[in-house]
């Protein structure tokens, strides 16, 4: 008979899996991976504010991530820096500005463990409120996206030309992406949420054939892996965040063996490489 507490858990973990499904796929796309862990490194940061603000975690690593987005932004426009170096340059800076902040709280009953690689036994039903409404959200703006999105993936230029608003549409994938990492950080942490958006996605992408049913894919392999790394670790009692990556790690594997068969069954047959 399993807990109410693991239920929860899983639970939070599918609906972290379902957001970050379709949203890994336009990281993988547009090579923006090193973005997402950016963000989570910033996390650190909201969660000082939060203390500093006395605020519900959530919202204080929300505030944080968008004022990244925003000095990203910012920054970017100036063309003095590649943006690779900057997202070094602000995610460290925000994990040190976060750690150091956080230090000051010696009094608060603060575990930096459970923020850094997540504790999602103790996800709470306040945290699956903040899990689904954030994500129904996000979904329905990624809906609403979904053509936007893709033509700026395929041709930047070309999105342009034919009307879509370049600039205001990869300022709301970037501030989605700062909405997952607050709502995920509990999962499996501000280390390894990117791979929660990164890893499915790119097991997809082996297998897919068009966007869409990359997305799905990706979806499928996020709830696959939420499940085999919560019952993996109750039965050999590991971290259960790192528990999920390394079920993810799995089914990114086993989508090579599927793709490589695939194909040695229908040679012709050639997975999506771009939407």
């Amino acid at each position: 008979m399993l807990d109410d507490f693991f239920w929860r858990a899983l639970i939070g973990g599918i609906g972290v899996a379902l957001i970050a499904g379709p949203l890994g796929c336009f990281v993988v796309w547009r090579r923006m991976a090193y973005l997402g862990d950016s963000l989570a490194h910033g996390a650190l940061l909201g969660i000082a504010l939060g203390l500093v603000f006395d605020i519900d975690f959530t919202i204080g690593i929300i505030a944080s991530s968008i004022a990244l987005v925003a000095l990203l932004i910012l920054l970017q426009r100036q063309n003095r820096f590649a943006s690779d170096t900057l997202l070094v340059i602000l995610a460290h800076g925000a994990l040190s500005l976060g750690l150091v902040a956080v230090s000051f709280f010696e009094g608060q009953r603060l575990d930096l463990m459970v923020y850094l690689f997540g504790d999602i036994l103790a996800v709470g039903r306040g945290d699956l409120i903040w899990i689904y409404s954030g994500g129904a959200a996000i979904l329905a703006v990624i809906a609403c996206l979904w053509r936007p999105l893709l033509a700026i993936t395929v041709h930047e230029e070309l999105a342009r030309a034919e009307g879509v608003k370049v600039s205001l549409v990869s300022i709301a994938f970037m501030l989605l992406i700062a909405v997952t990492v607050a709502i995920a950080m509990k999962i499996v942490g501000i280390l390894l949420i990117a791979s929660l958006l990164i890893v499915p996605a790119a097991a997809a992408r082996r297998l897919a054939q068009t966007p869409e049913q990359m997305a799905a894919l990706a979806i499928f392999a996020g709830v696959l892996a939420v499940v085999g790394g919560l019952f993996g670790s109750l039965e050999w009692d590991t971290p259960s965040g790192p528990s999920i990556v390394v079920a993810a790690l799995a089914v990114f594997l086993l989508s090579f063996v599927v793709g490589a068969g695939r194909q040695l069954i229908r040679p012709r047959h050639r997975p999506i490489a771009e939407p």
